[in-house]
């Protein structure tokens, strides 16, 4: 059975910093791209910032550039979206995502909320 777990999202004050962290199982990890997607009510879903599956490539939204950055641990199943210098505008709820044509998977979270707010 495929999970992927969220954690780390909730409250912070604008100018701080989260780091979400997603746990995969039930799939064959290494060959899949990651990425971590965020979605305000009532507007589109949003690809924050994604990885290759080796790790040496990454990208990410002009509007998290510089203050996201996202990493993978792949012995750990893990990858991880650290976000600083958070801004209202940032308030989401962030999902992970893992995708691989090769693999012929596409999975999601379930969902995490990040609110940020003075």
């Amino acid at each position: 059975q495929v999970q992927l777990v969220e954690s780390g999202g909730g409250l912070v004050h604008p100018g701080g910093s989260l780091r979400l962290s997603c746990v995969a199982s039930g799939f064959n990890f290494s060959p899949y791209a990651l990425a971590w997607e965020r979605q305000v009510p009532g507007k589109e879903r949003e690809l924050v910032a994604g990885i290759t599956p080796a790790g040496d490539s990454t990208a990410y939204a002009p509007s998290v550039k510089g203050r996201f950055t996202i990493s993978r641990d792949n012995a750990e199943r893990t990858w991880y979206l650290q976000m600083n210098n958070l801004t209202p505008e940032d308030t989401a709820v962030y999902y992970c995502y893992a995708g691989s044509a090769m693999e012929d998977g596409d999975y999601w979270g379930q969902g995490i909320q990040v609110t940020v707010s003075s």
